[in-house]
């Protein structure tokens, strides 16, 4: 009887497309009719996604936060955020004057991550008179890599997001499978191959919401990846072209 049993599951299963043809509507559970519209067309969006169970909830999540990194991003990560124009044009100019603590007063109002980096060297020197030019470049660089390191955590979100969208998915994929092998489990009925598919509906529609999510969220990790250290090059660079100027500056006030 157990054979028996086992082999009538098993063409059950096996016959499953076939029964979806051929069963009237009025047998078809009614979240599997939401789904089969002409076909295998989704009538709508909605019900095609409400088909992946709950992981397309957080899926939904990550899919908002993901839209909000990336528009943040496209008005954040800017080359104007490492050193304005009129910023640089100030600062040589107090620089070549030699008026450090008018840089000071001009670093501390703007927002750049070179008028950071000078400000915290500004500071240092400025409770520090007898420091040497060798410890400004230390406080310079360790500023430096401490803005960069921040630049490339901001943007790791979005590799994370990358990462855990498809596991989510597969997820997803595990539920609808145990879902469809548990109808396999029961008695077979008339209706058990609709309900089998309607597992199988959840695992792939979770799988490629997963995809969906993760694959543009690589893509932006990667593109604003590259933007982040084409910032830190150009940080790099000013900040250099700031502290040679700086120790000239010094240089001219130590022979007054």
């Amino acid at each position: 009887m157990r054979l028996t049993r086992n082999i009538t599951m098993i063409l059950g299963f096996l016959s499953a497309p076939a029964l979806l043809h051929a069963a009237d509507s009025t047998n078809t559970p009614a979240s599997l009719q939401s789904l089969v519209v002409k076909g295998t067309t989704p009538e709508t969006l909605a019900k095609l996604l409400s088909a992946g169970g709950l992981v397309m909830i957080p899926l939904a999540i990550l899919s908002i936060i993901t839209l909000a990194l990336v528009l943040v991003y496209l008005f954040t990560l800017r080359r104007s955020a490492v050193a304005g124009t009129r910023f640089m044009n100030t600062a040589e100019t107090l620089l070549g004057k030699g008026d450090l603590m008018g840089l000071l007063a001009i670093s501390n109002r703007h927002r750049g991550i070179v008028a950071v980096i000078l400000t915290r060297t500004l500071e240092f020197l400025a409770r520090h008179p007898e420091a040497t030019n060798e410890q400004l470049r230390e406080i310079a660089e360790t500023e430096g890599s401490r803005e960069a390191a921040v630049l490339n955590q901001r943007v790791a979100w979005l590799a994370d997001i990358a990462t855990i969208a498809p596991m989510l998915g597969l997820l997803g994929t595990v539920f609808g499978m145990i879902r469809s092998f548990s109808v396999m489990a029961n008695d077979v009925a008339a209706s058990r191959p609709m309900l089998l598919a309607e597992g199988v509906a959840e695992a792939l529609v979770a799988t490629a919401a997963g995809l969906v999510i993760g694959i543009p969220a690589m893509a932006a990790y990667a593109w604003f990846r590259s933007r982040v250290q084409e910032m830190i090059s150009e940080m790099e660079g000013t900040t250099a072209l700031l502290l040679v100027k700086l120790v000239l500056a010094r240089g001219k006030e130590s022979s007054r």
